[in-house]
């Protein structure tokens, strides 16, 4: 059963944001030397809510995908280039991710394979997508508005938005109690969605991805803390007094 890994490495110190920036180019060479691993992607970070084109020189991720989370756990804690982000970093987090479904392609591949699994617990999207050059004066101006109603959601458990080139090469991955939160928050005809059918209508993306995933296990800490995964949806009556806001 495929398993995907998000890990998320928060540097403090200028030599280490320095360090960390320097290995966007050797470290993808040592990624792709991990015995089983498959797509990998070593991604900056962005500061705010989702796409954004401001960089966050203090946060990088590393995306892969694995035969399982067996493989995955043994690999982070035995390859050197995984115990150097963690020797560097001064705070780290890694989720654990099984795909229940995908669409779209990711540099051409189709990177994550579907697997049939029990609905229900806490579920992840990772929306990505390469904005045409010619078009991207017009996505940052639709973006903001796709950015704030994530942040605004009181359901939504974590998100973090990550990229590979700022400005045209952008991903937001966000946790969610359950596929229904999620799935009201993606379809509600809001600014958000009115966003979202303009990116669509206007053809403004060369390529885009969009999946879903269940989420089994978080390690680590981000911001001070681990995601709760046990939290149920807001009620109504929260939903309502935030959007009010």
């Amino acid at each position: 059963m495929q398993s995907v890994t998000l890990s998320l490495y928060r540097f403090g110190s200028a030599p280490a944001r320095a360090w960390a920036l320097f290995q966007m180019g050797p470290a993808r060479f040592a990624l792709r030397a991990i015995p089983k691993i498959g797509t990998v992607k070593l991604c900056g970070s962005g500061v705010g809510e989702g796409f954004t084109p401001v960089p966050d020189t203090s946060v990088y991720a590393i995306l892969a995908t694995w035969p399982d989370h067996d493989t995955a756990r043994r690999a982070m804690f035995g390859t050197r280039i995984f115990r150097r982000y963690a020797e560097m970093s001064d705070e780290r987090m890694t989720v654990f991710l099984t795909p229940t479904s995908a669409r779209g392609r990711w540099d051409g591949a189709e990177p994550f394979t579907p697997q049939e699994v029990e609905p229900g617990g806490p579920v992840a999207a990772l929306t990505r997508a390469t904005v045409k050059l010619r078009s991207a004066g017009r996505f940052w101006r639709q973006e903001p508005e796709i950015s704030r109603a994530i942040g605004r959601d009181p359901n939504v458990i974590f998100k973090i938005g990550i990229g590979e080139l700022p400005m045209v090469r952008q991903a937001t991955f966000s946790i969610w109690p359950d596929t229904r939160t999620m799935a009201t928050f993606a379809r509600a005809d809001g600014p958000h969605a009115q966003a979202i059918r303009e990116v669509r209508e206007g053809k403004l993306f060369r390529e885009d991805l969009y999946a879903r995933f269940r989420v089994d296990a978080i390690e680590g800490t981000w911001a001070g803390q681990t995601p709760d995964l046990t939290r149920g949806p807001q009620d109504m009556t929260d939903q309502m007094k935030v959007a009010a806001e």
